[in-house]
C-alpha cells in the first residue's frame, strides 16, 4: 500500500474535526430551547387557523373574562378583547420583529465587515468611522423621534433598529476577517485567479459563519424585546397586538385580574430567554472549531508602481531588472529589503533562486506574482512577463495573468486547501475561474489532472477533505491546480521543504515531467542544494537582497565564485568530503543536502 493510499484509508486517515451540529444534538439546553422556540414559532404559522377571535375584536359579554369562560380559554381583558387570540397573534408580531431588525443589522454589519476587514486600511478608517458615528446615536431615544416618520409602524422601526444593531455585527466580522484573510489557503485562491468577491463569499465568508450565527440568536432577541419595550411604553400602533402592549395593559389591570399579566409575560420571556439559552449552545458549539488560525502571511497585492520601466529581451520569457522592494520602518523610512535583482527565465527553462531564510528570495516571487503585502513598496526596477511589465499592475489586471499566464506552487501544501472544502471542489473552483467552462467539464479536467499527476484513487481523493490526505498528495492536488491552464511561467517556492525524501524526489520528477510536457518555464525558491541540482538548469544565488552570482547548475557547483556560495555549497558537504580547493562534486552536493 503507498503513502498516498494510507493517507485517505478512513480507517487511517486523521479524524474529522467534530462538527458543532453534533456538539448541539448532545446538548441539552440547545434541545430544549430549541423544541421551545420550534413549538412557538408553530404557533404563530398556525394562528390563522387556530385563533378563535380577531385579536382587536371587543365584546362587551367578554371584559375582564375568567379563563376557561367559553369561547375565552385564557379568559379575556378590560376591552372584551380575546387573551389567546392576541397572545397568538403577537408571536408573529415578534418574530417579524426579530426578523426584520436581525435580517437588516447581519446585512449591513457582514457586508461592511468583509470589505473593512479585507481590503485597505483607507477603506477600513472610512468603514469604522461611519460605525462608530451610528454607534453614538441614543437607540431608543432615536426611534421614539422618528415615530412621526414610522407612523408608528412596528416593522419601519426595526428596519431603523438594525442599522443601529449594526456596528456590533460589523466589528464582530471585521476582526475575523483581519484573520482569515492572511490564511495560506486565502492566498492560494487569490493567486489562482479567483476574484475578491468569490474568494469573501466562498472562503472568508465560510469560515467566519461561527460566530455570524451565534450573534444571530441575540440579535433576534434583541429586536423583540425592543419591540415589545416600545409597545409597552404605548409608542406604536394600538391595533398591532404586542407582548408589550399586552403586558401594559394587564399592568393596569393587575389588582383586577392578575393573569392577563401572567401569560404575555411568560410568553415574552419563554421566547427571548430560548433565544440567549440558544445562543448560549451555539457559542459553546463552535468553540474550539478553528475558524481563524493565522499563519504565515503571503499578502496583498502591491500597489506602488516603478516608473522607470523598459523593454526587455524579446527572447526571455520573464525578465527581472533592478528589482529593489522596501518596507516602512517604525521611525518611517524605508529599509530595502530586495536590492537590484536581476533576473532572466526563457519558456521551458528551470532557474534556481537559491539562498538562505530572509535573502528577499521569496520577496522577488511574490512580486512577479503580485502579491506583496500593502506595506511594501517598490522602489525601483521593473519585471516583465513576456513583454509585460508586471510592477505596478492592479489587483484586477493581475487577476488575468494568476492562474493562466503565472501559476503557483506554495511551501506548506495543507496550509494553502481550505478545510471548509473537499479538494475536488477546490481544484473545480480554481480551474472555472481561470477558463469559461460548466462545473461538469471543470470536474472531468480535474480527474484527468489527478491521474496525470499520479494520485492512484482520483475519485476518492477528488471527494476528501485536506485533512484526510497526506502531504505528499497534497502537494500534488496543488500541483494539478497550478498546471490545469497550461501556464507559461510555473513558481514554486520550496515545493518539497515539507515532505520525505522519498516523495520529493516523486515531486521533482512530477514537475520535471510536467514542465517537459508542457514547455513551462519554471522559477523553482529554495535553499535546497540537493533539489537545485537535481532539477534546474541555472542557478542564481541571493544574499541580503542582491543576486551574488548566477550561471548554469554545472558552473556553479564545479567553480564556485563567491564566496558566499561557495559557504553555501561548503555547509552541505558530509564529514567525510576533504575540503580543499579541489571543485565540489554535484554528487556530493546532492548528497549531502538530502
Amino acid at each position: 500500500m503507498s503513502i498516498e493510499e494510507l493517507s485517505v484509508d478512513p480507517g487511517l486517515a486523521s479524524p474529522p474535526r467534530k462538527s458543532p451540529l453534533r456538539k448541539l444534538a448532545k446538548d441539552p439546553q440547545a434541545i430544549i430551547t430549541s423544541v421551545l422556540l420550534l413549538a412557538i414559532i408553530i404557533l404563530g404559522l398556525l394562528t390563522p387557523l387556530i385563533a378563535p377571535h380577531d385579536p382587536n375584536e371587543a365584546q362587551l359579554n367578554g371584559i375582564n373574562a375568567a379563563p376557561g369562560t367559553p369561547g375565552y380559554i385564557l379568559g379575556a381583558d378590560q376591552n372584551g378583547r380575546d387573551i389567546a387570540s392576541r397572545l397568538l397573534h403577537s408571536i408573529g408580531t415578534s418574530l417579524i420583529a426579530g426578523l426584520i431588525g436581525a435580517s437588516v443589522a447581519l446585512t449591513i454589519g457582514i457586508t461592511f465587515g468583509l470589505i473593512g476587514g479585507y481590503f485597505g486600511r483607507k477603506l477600513r478608517s472610512a468603514t469604522e468611522w461611519v460605525f462608530s458615528l451610528i454607534m453614538t446615536f441614543p437607540g431608543l431615544l432615536l426611534l421614539i423621534v422618528l415615530m412621526p416618520v414610522t407612523k408608528g409602524d412596528y416593522r419601519a422601526t426595526m428596519l431603523i433598529f438594525g442599522v443601529l444593531l449594526s456596528p456590533g455585527v460589523y466589528r464582530i466580522v471585521r476582526n475575523l476577517v483581519l484573520g482569515v484573510k492572511n490564511e495560506l489557503y486565502v492566498d492560494a485562491a487569490r493567486v489562482s485567479g479567483l476574484s475578491n468577491l468569490r474568494i469573501l463569499g466562498r472562503h472568508v465568508l465560510f469560515a467566519v459563519r461561527g460566530p455570524i450565527i451565534v450573534a444571530t440568536a441575540f440579535l433576534i432577541g434583541s429586536a423583540i424585546s425592543l419591540q415589545s419595550g416600545l409597545a409597552f411604553l404605548g409608542v406604536g400602533s394600538t391595533l398591532v397586538p404586542s407582548f408589550g402592549a399586552m403586558i401594559a395593559d394587564g399592568f393596569t389591570n393587575l389588582y383586577v385580574d392578575p393573569t392577563q399579566f401572567i401569560w404575555p409575560s411568560v410568553m415574552l420571556g419563554t421566547l427571548t430567554a430560548s433565544l440567549v439559552l440558544l445562543g448560549n449552545s451555539l457559542r459553546d458549539a463552535f468553540e474550539g472549531v478553528k475558524l481563524t488560525p493565522v499563519k504565515a502571511r503571503a499578502a496583498q497585492a502591491g500597489r506602488t508602481p516603478a516608473k522607470d520601466a523598459v523593454q526587455g529581451s524579446t527572447t526571455d520569457l520573464l525578465s527581472v531588472r533592478d528589482l529593489g522592494i522596501a518596507y516602512p520602518t517604525p521611525s518611517g523610512e524605508l529599509r530595502e529589503v530586495v536590492k537590484g535583482v536581476e533576473l532572466t527565465l526563457q519558456a521551458g527553462e528551470t532557474l534556481g533562486l537559491v539562498g538562505e531564510s530572509g535573502s528577499g528570495k521569496t520577496q522577488t516571487a511574490f512580486a512577479i506574482l503580485g502579491v506583496l503585502p500593502p506595506e511594501a513598496v517598490v522602489t525601483h526596477g521593473w519585471a516583465q512577463l513576456a513583454g509585460r511589465n508586471l510592477v505596478g499592475l492592479s489587483e484586477r489586471e493581475f487577476r488575468t495573468l494568476r492562474g493562466r499566464d503565472i501559476a503557483y506552487i506554495p511551501q506548506e501544501p495543507m496550509s494553502n486547501l481550505d478545510p471548509s472544502y473537499t479538494v475536488g471542489a477546490q481544484l473545480v473552483e480554481g480551474i472555472r475561474a481561470s477558463a469559461q467552462m460548466t462545473r461538469r467539464q471543470a470536474k472531468a479536467t480535474v480527474m484527468e489532472l489527478l491521474v496525470r499527476v499520479g494520485i492512484e484513487h482520483p475519485e476518492r481523493t477528488f471527494d476528501s477533505y485536506p485533512h484526510q490526505i497526506s502531504g505528499g498528495m497534497a502537494q500534488r492536488v496543488l500541483i494539478a491546480g497550478a498546471v490545469a491552464s497550461r501556464p507559461k511561467l510555473l513558481i514554486a517556492d520550496e515545493p518539497t521543504t515539507a515532505l520525505d525524501v522519498t516523495v520529493q524526489a516523486e515531486i521533482l520528477d512530477l514537475i520535471r515531467d510536467l514542465q517537459a510536457e508542457m514547455g513551462m518555464a519554471v522559477l523553482l525558491v529554495t535553499h535546497n542544494f540537493g533539489v537545485v541540482a537535481d532539477i534546474c538548469d541555472r542557478i542564481a544565488v541571493m544574499q541580503d537582497g542582491r543576486v551574488v552570482e548566477s550561471g548554469t547548475a554545472l558552473e556553479l557547483f564545479r567553480e564556485p565564485q563567491h564566496p558566499y556560495t561557495q559557504m553555501l555549497l561548503g555547509s552541505i558537504l558530509d564529514e567525510h568530503t576533504v575540503r580543499t580547493d579541489q571543485p565540489i562534486p554535484v554528487s556530493a552536493a546532492i548528497s549531502g543536502s538530502n
